[in-house]
């Protein structure tokens, strides 16, 4: 069995560049380098994108867990890899098959699951999966590249 890691927020203050408000991720745990990872997002009702997305009827807009997978990906595949994405950065390139299946709702614990499911080199590909409660909230297939942070 291969040996799991996790990153705390300062971790991954440390790993990818996003910040708040678009840092989108609390801590990523049960890592297996190269291969998954699991995203924890608690979802509060101060999240800015509440504000207009709706109001009086809060919910989390399917864009940005897209973003979280992405993010929670960025995360394993630097761990699996540092010396090749160091001084890198992780774009998301496509979306494919993405299925919204319940509103995420402030007070959520999100669990943003990420297998990887082939690619190489530079270029990547992930499965993902949102989950509240067991329940799943929505999926996608996500492709990304890391390239140079230089412009």
């Amino acid at each position: 069995m291969s040996e799991l890691f996790e990153m705390d927020y300062r971790d991954i203050e440390l790993t990818i560049p996003h910040r708040p408000p678009f840092l989108l991720i609390d801590k990523v745990i049960n890592i297996v380098p190269g291969q998954s990872a699991t995203g924890v997002k608690a979802v509060s009702g101060g999240e800015p994108y509440f504000t207009g997305h709706f109001p009086g009827n809060p919910v989390m807009p399917g864009v940005l867990i897209i973003e979280s997978f992405a993010q929670v990906a960025s995360c394993m595949f630097s761990k699996f890899l540092p010396d090749e994405t160091e001084g890198k950065l992780f774009f998301l390139t496509s979306v494919d098959k993405a299925r919204f299946r319940k509103p995420v709702r402030p007070g959520d614990m999100l669990y943003l699951k990420i297998v990887k499911k082939g690619g190489k080199g530079t270029l990547q590909k992930f499965i993902g999966l949102a989950e509240v409660d067991g329940k799943k909230m929505a999926e996608a297939e996500i492709s990304a590249m890391t390239v140079s942070a230089k412009a």
